[in-house]
């Protein structure tokens, strides 16, 4: 039975990172906004975050830093006081939030079922989604919309591009069937090995994709890049920590491909439509992986979840992440070749389009 029998008139999303999850959780709100157009939407959301969040359309966006602590929890109630909403959506079981929760007035204060919180957030909130036997993380989420009576079937996105972003992206790529690799998580041992992202990268290039290596201006993932790079017989095009987080996510529309581990750019890549090769050891691909690209993702927890554990992932909890520094050494150069190979087909065709174009 669905919580409400009419639309609210405020409706309160608490999900403050990280960027793929933040991805999952577009969807399922931008689904109750198109169900409840009248319905006032306020989001808050993490520093990081509302640089891609921040011009959704119909979505006030509230920042919280929690570099500031308690004072910066403070201020954001501060900043609502004068707010009560019909509903929260408290999207993020994890303590800091559940603290900021507390701040927050709200009618019904929804969280996860019994099965899937966490960290206390059950004593935060007091509705609470049914128990579920969902196993991807957005699928998680949209159950959130269900339970307001809002219908959910497939994702989509809406995340507006400027002009100057989408410039940015065609100057970059050039128009030419690309590859792009974000080649970092949000930590080191998540990533593939060095010398094999070389190796699909040379591989692409030597099959007529252009490539391209994209991430963040942090100094781990700079050096990455660059190690990268000088280790490619071909050459690529280097824009990490040149590009805002718009302007990532306007690359990563216009590419052809995109190759990534556990990380934001797969998610963001999956909201424009762009297929992803991803990579995953530590963490259930079923349960955190580009949503629409599990086909084409090298699956190595499975089999390294049931050598730790001597049993199926399916007996597993849900969310069972694995321990090691060398998991994704697991990962081969030829599963990942070999899920480039349909997509090299298309780049030629691609290809062949655009210089016949060019040479009219």
């Amino acid at each position: 039975m669905s919580l409400l029998s009419s639309p609210p008139k405020s409706l309160c999303v608490l999900r403050l990172s990280a960027i793929g999850d933040v991805c999952h959780a577009i969807s399922v709100v931008q689904a109750i906004q198109a169900h409840w157009p009248e319905t006032k939407i306020t989001w808050i959301c993490g520093k990081v975050e509302a640089q891609l969040m921040a011009d959704l359309p119909g979505i006030e966006v509230v920042v919280f830093d929690k570099k500031q602590g308690m004072a910066g929890m403070r201020a954001l109630w501060s900043q609502l006081k004068q707010q009560r909403f019909d509903v929260l959506l408290h999207m993020q079981a994890a303590l800091r939030a559940s603290l900021l929760s507390w701040g927050i007035k709200a009618r019904y204060k929804v969280g996860f079922g019994k099965n899937r919180t966490r960290e206390g957030q059950w004593w935060f909130t007091n509705r609470h989604l049914p128990e579920t036997q969902a196993l991807h993380v957005l699928d998680n989420f949209a159950e959130f919309a269900r339970y307001l009576g809002v219908p959910f079937d497939q994702p989509r996105w809406n995340i507006p591009l400027s002009a100057d972003d989408t410039e940015f992206a065609t100057q970059a790529l050039q128009g030419k069937p690309s590859l792009v690799i974000c080649p970092a998580a949000s930590k080191d041992s998540r990533n593939w090995l060095t010398e094999r992202y070389a190796a699909a990268a040379d591989f692409a290039a030597d099959n007529g994709l252009q490539v391209v290596l994209c991430g963040s201006p942090a100094e781990r993932e700079v050096r990455l890049g660059q190690s990268i790079a000088e280790l490619c017989r071909q050459p690529v095009v280097n824009l990490i920590g040149q590009t805002s987080l718009k302007q990532l996510t306007a690359v990563l529309k216009q590419a052809h491909v995109v190759l990534a581990p556990d990380s934001g750019p797969a998610h963001l890549a999956t909201t424009q439509g762009t297929p992803v090769i991803g990579l995953y050891a530590h963490s259930n691909p079923l349960r955190t992986g580009p949503y629409n690209s599990l086909a084409t993702t090298v699956n190595a927890y499975q089999r390294l979840a049931e050598q730790q554990f001597g049993r199926p992932v399916s007996e597993l909890a849900w969310g069972t992440r694995l321990k090691g520094e060398d998991l994704m050494s697991d990962i081969q150069v030829e599963e990942v070749t070999k899920l480039l190979q349909p997509f090299l087909s298309d780049a030629f065709l691609t290809d062949a389009v655009l210089t016949g174009n060019q040479n009219d």
